[in-house]
Parts: C-alpha cells; sequence; structure tokens
C-alpha cells in the first residue's frame, strides 16, 4: 500500500474523514493483516472499518491476535 502516512495517529479515522481509504483499499488492508497477522475479517467488515480510528483498528487486530492464541493455547 503506497499512502502518505504523515500526520496519521491512533485518533485517526481510517476512512474518508482521516486516512481517506476507501473501501477496496480498507479490503486490502484486512487481508495484508489477515496474512501478516493470522487472523481473520469476515468479508462485510471492511465497510465498518472505515469509521474505526487507526488505534480502534490496532485493538481490533490486537484482540484477534490474542483470541488466536488463547484458542491455540486450549487446543
Amino acid at each position: 500500500m503506497n499512502y502518505d502516512t504523515t500526520g496519521i495517529d491512533d485518533a485517526t479515522l481510517l476512512g474518508p474523514a482521516g486516512a481517506d481509504l476507501e473501501s477496496l483499499a480498507l479490503a486490502e488492508l484486512l487481508v495484508r493483516v489477515e496474512d501478516a497477522f493470522g487472523v481473520r475479517f469476515e468479508d462485510d467488515e471492511a465497510e465498518q472499518m472505515a469509521v474505526l480510528t487507526v488505534g480502534e483498528f490496532r485493538a481490533a487486530v490486537a484482540a484477534r491476535i490474542g483470541a488466536g492464541a488463547a484458542s491455540s493455547a486450549v487446543g
């Protein structure tokens, strides 16, 4: 992804009012995060991500990573 991240912080919205990621870019971000961290997002979640801040998105990914580690430890 080739975006200027100048001025982007945890309070920046991912969608048009902030980082200005369009739905296709959000979907690509989700796929890259899935591949990098071994987490999964539902197909319809890309639209919901536009209203999250960078910090909220980071927390959601961290929670999924934690949930995956917890379920691996149980199994």
